[in-house]
C-alpha cells in the first residue's frame, strides 16, 4: 500500500513566494529486463486528491494506459511489459475528480536502451577544459531545467601564485543542445572562491537568468565585450588585483548581458582585507534569497576571514538595483563582530519565522533587511547545514564546523534564530562535518565530522551512537525510504546503522564518470532534476565529453512534492556552487518518523 504524504493548507495569497512553474518531469529509465522505471513531478499547487494515469507509446504506435486504478500514491510506476527492442514514449495524465487531463511531455526511451541509470549530456569541451559546478533553470521557460555548467580551466587556490585560464559558462539543454557560452576573460581568475554564478528567475518573467562577478574582457552569448576587451590586469604573480569589478545579469537563453553594474563591494586596497597579495580580498559567496518574503534578490558577498561585506540586488523590470549592503568594516555599532566569521559556503533560509530570508554566513546570520541578526563569534569553518535537524525542537538548526586550532566548539549545532549553542564538541580544525538523517533508531538527523577526537556518530542532540561513516562529505535522497545516502566522490552508499558500515549502492566510477574539485570530490550536481521527489546526481566522464545524470530505480512507497518547489531546498540548489560544495537540505524535517511536510506557500510563473 502507498504512504500517502498530504500537503497542509498553503499560507494566504499574500505571503505566497514567487517560484518557478514547473511541467510533470516524466522521466523513464531502463531498470533491468523488460522493466522500465516511470516517475513524474508531483507540484506544490496540485490538488491533494490529484492522481494520475500511466501511458506508454511503442514506436509509433497508439498510446496505451499501463495503470489499471489511477495512481494515488507515490508518483512512479514499474512497467514490467515494455518490448524494449522498439523505442517508447512515456507522458502522464492527471486525474482530478475522475476526469483526465492532457498529457504531459512525454520521456523518450530508445529501443535497446543500455542498461544503466543515467542520462548523457554531450559537451563541447574546449581543449584543456574540465567541467565543474553546475546549476539548473529554466532558461527559456517550457516547464523543464536547463543545465549552467562552469567549465574550468586549472584553476588556483586564492593562497597560491600562477595564472590561470579565463573560466567559461555554457548552457546545455537536457537533450544536450548547446544554448551559449560566456567567456569571462582574463581579468576573471579561475579557482573554487573566484566564481560564485546564480541561476534563478530573478524579476518574475518565468525564464531564469544568470549573475556573476565579471571585469573588463568578459565576453556575452552573443559575442558582446563588457568593458574593455585589451585590458589585462593579472599582475607577475598570476593575481587580479587592479582594474574595474562589475556583477553582471546574463538572458538565460542567449547568455546576452543585459545589465551590468560596478561590483559591491570594490576590493579598496587589498592589504585591507587581512594581506598583501590577494588571498583574502577575492573570497566570494554569492546567493538567492526572498528577503521581501515574496520575490528572489540577488546576493553578492565578499570577505570572510576578516572583514564582511553582502550586498543585495534586485532585478526587477529591466533595472538592476541594490536594495542594502551588510559591511563589518562600516562603522556601524555591532557590525564589527561579524568581521571573521563565515564559511566558505552558506545557506539561507526563513529562520525567525516573519516568511522573509536570512542568510546564514557560517557562524553569523544577516537578517532579510540587512542588518546583524546574530553572531556566535566562533569563527571561521568549512561545512554548514541548515534545516529541521531536530523535529521535536520549533524551528530550524544550523550544524557548523570550525576550523580554528584546539577550538572549544569545533562542532556545534544551534537554534537557526537565535544563534544559541544546543550543543557542542571539541576539536582542532575540523575539515568536514554532515548532518542528515542515517539511523532511524534516533529522532531527527545524525551528525558527524572530521577532526581530532570526532571519530563517533552523533544524534541530534549531541549523544554518542556509535562509529561514524568514513564518508563525511555529500548526501543524497535516492533510494525508496526516507533515509539520506552518503554521497562521496563517485560513490552513493547506504549507511547500514546495525553494523555500523556503508554499503555501496552506485559507483559511477564504474560507467567512467568523475568527480570534481580533488579532496572534495563533488559531483557537478545533487539536486531533484526530475522524476519523483528524490534527487538526481550529475558527474562528469572521464574524458570531459559528457555530463551524465544519474537517477535512481529504487521505487518507493512515499508520496512527496518535487523537492524543488520547497523554497528552502530550491535556495539550496542554486548556492550548491558556492565555494565548498554542501548537500542540499530541505525547510521541514525529511527524514524517518517524519510528518506530513507543510504545502509551500508559492505562486508559479509560467512564461
Amino acid at each position: 500500500m502507498a504512504i500517502l504524504l498530504t500537503a497542509a493548507v498553503a499560507c494566504p495569497a499574500a505571503a505566497q513566494r514567487q517560484m518557478e512553474f514547473l511541467g510533470r518531469g516524466v522521466a523513464a529509465v531502463h531498470q533491468r529486463a523488460g522493466e522500465v522505471f516511470v516517475s513524474w513531478r508531483l507540484l506544490a499547487t496540485d490538488p491533494d486528491e490529484i492522481a494520475f494515469n500511466v501511458y506508454r507509446a511503442a514506436g509509433k504506435g497508439e498510446a496505451v494506459k499501463l495503470n489499471e486504478q489511477p495512481v494515488g500514491g507515490a508518483t512512479c510506476f514499474t512497467d514490467r511489459n515494455a518490448d524494449l527492442a522498439q523505442s517508447n514514449s512515456y507522458f502522464v495524465r492527471v486525474v482530478v475528480h475522475g476526469g483526465e487531463q492532457q498529457p504531459s511531455r512525454a520521456a523518450l526511451l530508445p529501443a535497446n536502451p543500455p542498461q544503466r541509470a543515467w542520462l548523457s549530456i554531450p559537451l563541447e569541451t574546449p581543449e584543456g577544459y574540465t567541467p565543474n559546478d553546475a546549476s539548473v533553470g529554466d532558461l527559456d521557460g517550457d516547464g523543464e531545467y536547463e543545465i549552467v555548467l562552469h567549465q574550468a580551466s586549472r584553476g588556483r587556490d586564492n593562497s597560491q601564485a600562477g595564472a590561470t585560464e579565463p573560466p567559461l559558462l555554457e548552457a546545455y539543454t537536457l537533450a544536450g543542445r548547446r544554448l551559449w557560452r560566456i567567456n569571462l576573460g582574463r581579468n576573471i581568475r579561475e579557482g573554487a572562491h573566484y566564481t560564485q554564478f546564480m541561476v534563478y528567475d530573478l524579476d518574475g518573467d518565468g525564464r531564469a537568468e544568470v549573475a556573476c562577478k565579471t571585469a573588463d574582457g568578459a565576453v556575452d552569448g552573443l559575442g558582446t565585450t563588457i568593458g574593455d576587451a585589451d585590458a589585462d590586469y593579472r599582475n607577475p604573480r598570476g593575481y587580479v588585483l587592479d582594474g574595474p569589478e562589475f556583477l553582471t545579469i546574463f538572458d538565460g537563453r542567449s547568455g546576452a548581458a543585459l545589465a551590468t553594474a560596478p561590483y559591491v563591494p570594490p576590493r579598496g586596497k587589498v592589504a585591507d582585507w587581512g594581506d598583501d597579495y590577494g588571498n583574502r580580498v577575492d573570497r566570494f559567496l554569492a546567493c538567492i534569497a526572498y528577503l521581501d518574503g515574496q520575490r528572489p534578490s540577488l546576493v553578492m558577498c565578499r570577505g570572510y576571514y576578516t572583514r564582511t561585506v553582502l550586498a543585495a540586488w534586485n532585478w526587477r523590470d529591466g533595472r538592476l538595483t541594490k536594495a542594502w549592503t551588510f559591511d563589518s568594516h562600516d562603522g556601524t555599532p555591532g557590525n564589527r563582530e561579524y568581521a571573521g566569521q563565515g564559511n566558505h559556503n552558506l545557506s539561507v533560509g526563513d529562520v525567525d519565522g516573519d516568511g522573509k530570508d536570512e542568510i546564514i554566513y557560517g557562524a553569523c546570520a544577516i537578517d532579510d533587511d540587512g542588518r546583524g541578526l546574530y553572531t556566535t563569534r566562533l569563527g571561521h569553518g568549512d561545512a554548514l547545514h541548515l534545516s529541521d535537524l531536530d523535529p521535536d525542537r520549533p524551528g530550524l538548526e544550523v550544524f557548523d564546523i570550525h576550523e580554528h586550532p584546539r577550538h572549544e566548539h569545533g562542532i556545534e549545532f544551534r537554534d537557526a534564530r537565535t544563534g544559541e549553542t544546543l550543543w557542542s564538541k571539541p576539536s582542532a580544525d575540523v575539515g568536514r562535518g554532515v548532518a542528515m538523517d542515517i539511523d532511524p533508531r534516533h529522532p531527527g538527523c545524525e551528525c558527524w565530522a572530521a577532526g581530532p577526537g570526532l571519530d563517533r556518530l552523533y544524534d541530534c542532540r549531541g549523544r554518542e551512537i556509535s562509529a561514524k561513516p568514513r564518508a563525511c562529505n555529500m548526501g543524497v535522497w535516492w533510494d525508496g525510504d526516507l533515509l539520506r545516502e552518503l554521497l562521496d566522490g563517485e560513490r552513493i552508499e547506504k549507511w547500514d546503522y546495525e553494523r555500523g558500515q556503508a554499503r555501496l549502492l552506485l559507483n559511477a566510477a564504474d560507467d567512467d564518470c568523475a568527480a570534481n574539485n580533488g579532496s572534495k570530490a563533488n559531483p557537478c550536481l545533487v539536486a531533484d532534476l526530475f522524476g519523483d521527489w528524490r534527487e538526481e546526481v550529475i558527474w562528469r566522464s572521464r574524458d570531459n565529453r559528457e555530463l551524465r545524470i544519474f537517477s535512481t530505480t529504487a521505487p518507493t512507497e512515499r508520496r512527496m512534492v518535487t523537492l524543488m518547489h520547497d523554497p528552502l531546498y530550491r535556495l539550496s540548489v542554486a548556492w550548491q556552487n558556492v565555494g565548498y560544495n554542501q548537500p542540499t537540505q530541505v525547510g521541514f524535517y525529511l527524514g524517518d518518523g517524519m510528518s506530513p511536510p507543510p504545502r509551500p506557500a508559492i505562486r508559479t510563473v509560467r512564461h
